[in-house]
């Protein structure tokens, strides 16, 4: 932020900026905003200070996990093409390719997830010293098979935990500041984390996961259906916001677990936004400007590669009648996916998961369809014509 001492500096959160861009860009044009002062010191300019507020560190460990996710996950599911076992050398299937695919994706990319994921949420609230007790508690949490939820709690406790430590040797003498951050925080801190890990949290959250996974299976058709329906509608109600995120995080904790039908309807009602305008632009092309139309197009592309923020613009245009539209038809997808016992181990959406569902691929993609139908009728019939 040094950098803007002395400028006019306007600071809102991004959905403001995408709501009201052309109110932003007045205001930047008459130097409507105060005068960026800066810091005053040379300290504040490389030290940042720790940030404050669950959602905000719960995102940093997500987007930072996100690639290990995405990579891994879909090297694993290409594994799956060569057949569900193929990475299996005893498997009358196996392919060395395969298993190569498996030991990148699963054995490797995707085993750093929990870890990553653990040590950013740390590293959010504490810095870089809260890094390494992270890693260490998310690690432990995945090998002791307290999976996801093991790895949330190791990436907080180790972050305040962290925090707590800096407050207790503040009060050192000068001459051994040096040796915090590569002494003293990362050896309380990985240890103090490890010893509740080892003792106190991965026992219960094994023992929660294993509760959870068996209530799921035991679910009846029709409160599986209300879940498809919840874990669908989440994924269009933001577009990629804190709720998207909570519903897919959701559903790659199932899939730690060995629950693959709860990540299918996720997957599915995150790919129906995008597809069902651009299915709306398609086919009530007088509803929308040329440049939605154009936006549309691009939408197919998003939709089919899972970027749900597809949406967005025409969420941000006419959020009235967008967002109720695509929530609809994300939540018809994701209860039509458990009606037809869909699972999806992979932790990815998009078409190139499609192949490797458990259940039948055309009733998936079966599934995305009405969704996405329901979403592009709704949004059609909805909106007005517009003059260009």
């Amino acid at each position: 932020m040094e950098r803007f001492k002395g400028k006019h500096v306007i600071q809102v959160p991004v959905a403001q900026a995408i709501r009201k861009p052309k109110e932003l860009i007045e205001q930047a044009l008459r130097q409507d905003a105060p005068i960026y002062q800066g810091s005053g010191t040379k300290e504040a300019t490389t030290e940042r200070k720790p940030r404050t507020g669950f959602y905000k560190h719960l995102m940093n460990g997500v987007s930072n996990m996100l690639p290990f996710v995405v990579g891994g996950g879909i090297l694993i599911a290409i594994s799956f093409i060569f057949g569900i076992k193929a990475f299996d050398p005893k498997d009358p299937s196996y392919h060395p390719m395969a298993k190569a695919l498996m030991d990148i994706g699963g054995g490797n990319a995707f085993a750093l997830m929990i870890p990553v994921l653990a040590g950013f949420i740390a590293m959010s609230i504490a810095d870089r010293p809260g890094f390494a007790p992270g890693m260490v508690g998310g690690f432990m949490a995945a090998n002791g098979g307290a999976g996801f939820l093991g790895g949330l709690i190791a990436g907080f406790l180790a972050g305040y935990l962290v925090v707590g430590l800096k407050k207790v040797f503040s009060h050192l003498p000068q001459s051994l500041e040096g040796i915090k951050p590569v002494l003293l925080y990362p050896l309380f801190g990985i240890f103090v984390t490890g010893l509740i890990m080892m003792y106190v949290v991965i026992d219960p959250v094994k023992a929660l996961n294993e509760a959870m996974k068996h209530w799921l299976e035991n679910m009846g058709t029709a409160n599986l259906v209300l879940l498809g329906a919840i874990l669908g509608g989440m994924m269009a109600v933001d577009m990629g916001g804190p709720i998207n995120k909570a519903a897919f995080t959701f559903g790659i904790a199932m899939i730690d677990a060995g629950n693959y039908a709860p990540h299918a309807a996720i997957m599915a009602g995150g790919m129906v936004p995008p597809l069902g305008l651009a299915l709306a632009t398609t086919f009530f092309k007088k509803k929308f400007t040329k440049a939605e139309r154009e936006a549309g197009k691009t939408c197919y592309i998003m939709g089919a590669t899972f970027i749900t923020e597809g949406a967005i613009p025409f969420a941000a245009a006419d959020p009235v009648r967008v967002i109720p539209s695509i929530i609809v038809g994300s939540a018809v997808s994701g209860a039509l996916t458990m009606l037809f016992h869909i699972g999806l181990p992979a932790p990815h959406g998009g078409i190139f998961v499609i192949p490797i569902v458990k259940g039948s691929s055309l009733l998936y993609v079966l599934a995305i369809l009405i969704g996405s139908i329901i979403t592009a009728l709704m949004v059609g019939l909805w909106k007005k014509e517009v003059e260009e």
